[in-house]
């Protein structure tokens, strides 16, 4: 069974080109190094390299073999990583979730540098329907959280505020609201509104922007965006899920005779103080708290 120090001098000899300077980069004699290799050829029953010219060449069975050499030490690095970051107290999973009506372009460039400053911390992210970020931070199923406003948040929840978010009225563009605007609460109620809802049936926020007595529901913005391109009904939606459709001319914003401009809804980051963040997510949370939307 080759050992670490066998496969460390192995690689080391092929990527400096000699065997001398192999023991200097490892610190060791160069005699060591040399035994290493030969004693990794005896136990694998290969030649590794060729030693007929004055600095040792790889053979072709010792390039085939130097990939899964490699492959073998990066693991050990990542293994001592870890098992310092343990030592350390640094968790080695984070989960982030964020309601599916919030943009995550937002924090792509958050993540980038918490991928180069946190690179052995696994990170899971969860899209959400409408206000069920609160239930999987009060299950502990997420650490952090990012979601639209609510009025009241669990006991032990703490949030803070970093922008908001535009809600619009849309219908395809054939929808017969269409050539109807700008529109009043009338007109609007005469037509099925697909309305998004959080999967808590206790949970009736949604009810605020019900207009319309006759109503589809989902608790997945994206299922509502289907429905509306197909033609079965007009909703409010948020502007980052719709707007991609807007430019294609496949819906169209509503203009409404009672109100001139976007309604905004705010953007909260939660989390609760119920759980001990780590050092990866303490920094997220930071960084997740400067955010402007």
């Amino acid at each position: 069974m080759p050992t670490i120090d066998q496969l460390e001098a192995f690689v080391t000899a092929a990527q400096s080109g000699s065997f001398s300077a192999a023991a200097r980069r490892l610190g060791k004699a160069q005699s060591a190094v040399s035994t290493a290799v030969s004693n990794l050829e005896l136990d694998s029953c290969v030649e590794l390299f060729d030693r007929s010219s004055r600095n040792p060449v790889l053979t072709q069975a010792g390039e085939s073999l130097l990939e899964y050499a490699q492959t073998v030490l990066h693991s050990q690095h990542e293994f001592r990583v870890h098992a310092s970051a343990l030592s350390e107290s640094e968790e080695t999973t984070l989960c982030l979730a964020i309601e599916q009506s919030i943009s995550g372009r937002h924090i792509f460039s958050t993540l980038h540098e918490f991928e180069r400053s946190f690179p052995h911390v696994q990170l899971e992210l969860l899209d959400p329907g409408g206000s069920d970020v609160a239930e999987l931070i009060r299950s502990n199923r997420a650490d952090i959280g990012m979601m639209l406003e609510r009025e009241h948040y669990p006991q032990g929840f703490s949030f803070r505020g970093v922008g908001y978010s535009g809600v619009i009225a849309v219908a395809r563009n054939d929808h017969p609201l269409v050539g109807k605007q700008p529109l009043s609460h009338a007109r609007l109620r005469a037509h099925r509104q697909l309305v998004t809802r959080s999967l808590d049936l206790a949970d009736r926020s949604h009810e605020r922007h019900m207009l319309s007595p006759k109503v589809w529901l989902s608790e997945s913005p994206y299922i509502i965006l289907e429905l509306l391109c197909s033609g079965l009904g007009w909703g409010f939606l948020h502007r980052a899920v719709v707007q991609e459709k807007l430019e294609s001319g496949e819906l169209v914003a509503l203009k409404l005779a009672y109100q001139q401009t976007d309604s905004l809804q705010g953007v909260d980051v939660v989390w609760t103080e119920n759980r001990q963040l780590g050092p990866a997510g303490s920094w997220l949370l930071e960084q997740l708290c400067k955010l402007t939307l």
